[in-house]
């Protein structure tokens, strides 16, 4: 058996923090958040990263990472495009925005064929997630039995503006029932609460919610061209609509196709998503270098 690999996804616009946030040097040595995901996939077992990039910024990424990573850990690149899967299909010409996360995921399609991880760019994640990951691809994962990393959500908050979830209800089993992507949470008077047509509704503080940390064998790939397919019909004419991960994941456990395992995990998680995070994340990063966890210097 192969070992497993992580699929990156980094092709997101970054409209919210304005910059290309995921080649941006948090760590000591200009490392970014990338850096040390893949630092604890390799760590944890990892055979292969594959990235998935727009192609315009491609020639400047790759420069970023062949050379720290030549020899280290197996590279491979896939582009995100809004006309990927999209042929003979009724879609708005006018729309800019890509179509999501799981559309990034079925980008893959050719290039992942052994059970593999997503996770953002964006987001670290913690060392222990990554063992739990590769224990679960390694042991449990097949095609009928995923797995979600579930993160407290008070602990995946940001001071600097609503964050988007995916929220999980599970049996007495930790197996998903249903998962609901909630695309404004924020914390209001001491209450964690997300708002949906103006409503705002309270969320427990240790609701367990994906951070789109995800174990999947290679049939996923082929629920999201399937899934995809019926997504546009749907909503191919928005100029904003958004296929998520999540969504597909919950459509597996619907269907019947399977179950969702959802691992809780006590691993540290922060992000970027608004610049005013930076400084947060540098100042968690440096402790995390202090203590030992990360030499000074990864690469």
């Amino acid at each position: 058996m192969s070992a497993p690999t992580l699929v990156i996804l980094a092709a997101g616009m970054a409209s919210r923090y304005g910059s290309q946030k995921q080649t941006e040097g948090f760590g000591p040595s200009g490392e970014t958040i990338m850096d040390y995901s893949i630092y604890d996939a390799i760590r944890a077992g990892f055979g292969k990263v594959v990235f998935i990039i727009r192609e315009d910024f491609s020639e400047a990424f790759k420069a970023s990472f062949e050379p720290k990573l030549n020899g280290k850990i197996a590279t491979d690149y896939v582009y995100q495009s809004l006309d990927k899967f999209t042929e003979g299909k009724n879609v708005n010409p006018e729309r800019t925005k890509p179509w999501g996360t799981a559309h990034a995921v079925l980008c893959t399609k050719g290039a992942v064929n052994e059970p593999f991880a997503v996770i953002n760019a964006d987001d670290y994640y913690g060392a222990e997630a990554f063992v739990q990951a590769y224990d679960f691809l390694t042991k449990e994962c097949n095609d009928r039995t995923y797995c979600i990393l579930g993160y407290e959500l008070s602990n995946t908050l940001s001071e600097n503006g609503t964050v988007s979830r995916g929220v999980c209800s599970m049996d007495a089993h930790n197996v998903l029932t249903q998962i609901n992507e909630r695309t404004k949470i924020y914390r209001k008077d001491g209450i964690i609460v997300f708002e949906e047509d103006g409503i705002e509704t309270p969320l427990a503080e240790d609701t367990r919610v994906s951070m789109n940390f995800m174990c999947f064998a290679p049939n996923f790939i082929d629920l999201c061209a399937q899934e995809f397919d019926k997504f546009l019909v749907a909503q191919g004419q928005g100029l904003k609509s958004e296929f998520y991960i999540p969504v597909v994941t919950g459509q597996f456990a619907k269907l019947g196709l399977g179950d969702v395992k959802v691992i809780p995990t006590n691993a540290k998680w922060f992000g970027v998503t608004y610049k005013e995070d930076a400084p947060m994340v540098k100042a968690n990063i440096e402790a995390l270098v202090a203590s030992g966890t990360y030499p000074n210097q990864l690469w």
